[in-house]
């Protein structure tokens, strides 16, 4: 079997220092440290997937940087990463408050990975993908970032290479007003867009339903859209078709994450030629799956894994 051309994403992935045990900081006397990162949470996912992808970013010469670049390797991610000297790694801090809710506080601003810029995606290296994949996370961090995103969208529409968009919209970074615009041409440039319903209501603001919303994207764009909504599974309109699929059921330990481990779930069959629902059954599997263990990218399965998990009922409801 002939090897797809390998997927390109690019972001900020950040170290991540996690409480051991719900409850306040204050009352831990130790933290777990691992990293992060919307863009190759879904890389990994590819790649577990057997997928191969490329990550583009920068990173600090620092601990935390030299720890990602050794897990992306380790995860066998063809890691494209400039070494800045001149800025730190970002880094996050996630509290378990409770068993069920996670309180995160980032340490990004004027990180290595705000410097990302068009530069660090030439031409050359856009051409010939299966898919790029990008984040509304990235064009957040900066000027220059943010023409980094629309760069790389722009090109790789020119040279008929697929896009995908996960709106991934974070209130933190940007202003709903300064978002929407960048997003909304985003969401015109790419073949699939992912978003939760709370993120495509962003564009959409006198619309409810999440069809509906799903038929929007479209109508701004896309060719095909798919609406994410966690333990209610999903809808989308792929092909001027609608579809609704319900979560496969589990007993989550942490949901962070899960959204990428569903992308990358949808993008591995996608990139295969596989039909909608394919796509979609796969998208809430991993989803789900990912719920079962703590941290934003560890519990993605492996291809090997996903019949054998699915067929064991201590780990399904």
């Amino acid at each position: 079997m002939t090897a797809l051309p390998p997927v390109l994403t690019f972001g900020e992935t950040m170290g991540l220092a996690t409480s051991t045990r719900p409850g306040s900081f204050m009352m831990d006397s130790a933290l777990e440290l691992g990293i992060g990162g919307a863009e190759t949470n879904v890389a990994i996912g590819l790649a577990r997937l057997g997928v191969g992808t490329t990550w583009v970013s920068r990173l600090g010469d620092d601990g935390l940087g030299r720890l990602i670049l050794r897990e992306m390797h380790a995860e066998q991610i063809d890691a494209k990463v400039v070494i800045d000297g001149t800025a730190p790694t970002g880094f996050m801090l996630k509290e378990r408050r409770t068993r069920a809710r996670s309180a995160v506080t980032y340490y990004r601003s004027g990180s290595a990975a705000a410097k990302l810029s068009a530069e660090d995606l030439p031409r050359e290296l856009l051409a010939g993908r299966s898919l790029l994949h990008l984040t509304g996370i990235t064009p957040a961090l900066s000027p220059s970032a943010r023409q980094a995103t629309l760069h790389a969208a722009r090109t790789a529409r020119a040279l008929q290479v697929p896009v995908s968009f996960d709106v991934n919209y974070r209130s933190r970074l940007w202003a709903p007003d300064a978002a929407a615009p960048v997003l909304a041409e985003l969401v015109a440039l790419s073949s699939v867009v992912f978003a939760g319903a709370d993120e495509a209501r962003l564009l959409f603001p006198g619309l409810d339903d999440p069809l509906s919303l799903a038929h929007a994207l479209v109508g701004a764009g896309a060719t095909d859209a798919v609406i994410k909504l966690g333990d209610a599974g999903c809808v989308a309109v792929i092909a001027g078709t609608e579809y609704r699929v319900a979560a496969v059921p589990v007993d989550a330990v942490d949901t962070v994450g899960a959204g990428d481990a569903f992308v990358a779930g949808y993008l591995s069959q996608l990139v295969r030629g596989a039909g909608p629902e394919d796509r979609l059954a796969r998208a809430v599997l991993t989803g789900a799956l990912a719920c079962l263990v703590p941290g934003d990218w560890e519990g993605a399965p492996r291809e090997d894994e996903l019949q054998a998990l699915e067929n064991v009922e201590s780990v399904l409801r």
